[in-house]
């Protein structure tokens, strides 16, 4: 199963994947169907999970029903308890918008939701992230996850970001972050797809963030905060979820009076 998910992976474009996976979510579903473990974008349980990874395949980590991986669940934890998403109007901006999100923002009667990638078939708007074609301060709420890795130019990338989110909004910006990596490593001149996948852990990452990830968002002008958002889960919760303890939620905000 695992060399199986691993070659679709590396060989398949992802808008194609995107498609097929609409066909097959529902026999993988019933097929895994269980109560040890559970998604809690959708409530549904499974006896396991599915393996994922591009180079070190994870096991029991991909939810047969929604596709959510550890930090899609997590995330959703967050939007839901903390930033309470679901029970206020909000201007949503999503780019490369996930699968397991996506039904449920767009069906969200207080959510008026856009997404945004060159390439996604979710995608609304198809657009270049380093030259948006929205107006400055537009958004209460911007998602942008593991996105900016893929961004030769990521500054140029976060600060577009920046200008279309509103004074006082909310970006979340997960990337891969190797919190062992003080500095962030990228280069350039490798352009090979198997030493990239070697390097960079899949071959369209251009870079390994470090940890100095957070000073880059701090530099934009972003007010930033790493969330262990774990810290608030029991261990119980954590496994029945199967989250990633420890992994930290990056959190920006616009201030409201800029210096």
């Amino acid at each position: 199963m695992k060399k199986i998910f691993k070659f679709f992976l590396n060989k398949i474009p992802r808008p194609l994947l995107i498609k097929a996976s609409y066909a097959v979510r529902p026999a993988i579903a019933l097929y895994y169907r269980g109560d040890c473990y559970e998604d809690p974008i959708d409530g549904r349980t499974f006896r396991s999970f599915l393996p994922y990874g591009y180079v070190n395949v994870r096991e029991n980590v991909l939810s047969p029903s929604t596709l959510s991986l550890e930090r899609h669940r997590l995330l959703w934890l967050y939007l839901q308890r903390e930033l309470k998403i679901f029970d206020k109007k909000i201007d949503l901006l999503h780019f490369a918008p996930e699968q397991c999100f996506y039904d449920r923002f767009r069906e969200s009667a207080n959510i008026n939701y856009l997404t945004t990638d060159l390439n996604s078939p979710l995608a609304d708007v198809h657009a270049d992230i380093c030259n948006l074609p929205f107006e400055g301060d537009s958004y209460d709420l911007i998602l942008c996850n593991h996105v900016l890795e893929h961004i030769p130019d990521d500054e140029t990338a976060m600060r577009e970001i920046y200008r279309v989110l509103k004074p006082g909004g909310t970006a979340i910006l997960q990337i891969p972050l190797d919190m062992s990596r003080e500095v962030t490593y990228e280069d350039d001149s490798i352009t090979d797809r198997d030493e990239r996948e070697r390097i960079f852990g899949q071959y369209d990452h251009v870079r390994v963030y470090g940890m100095d990830y957070f000073e880059r968002l701090d530099s934009i002008g972003f007010k930033v905060d790493a969330v262990d958002y774990t810290k608030t889960l029991t261990a119980d919760q954590i496994d029945r979820y199967r989250l990633a303890p420890g992994e930290l939620i990056p959190v920006v905000r616009k201030p409201i009076t800029e210096a």
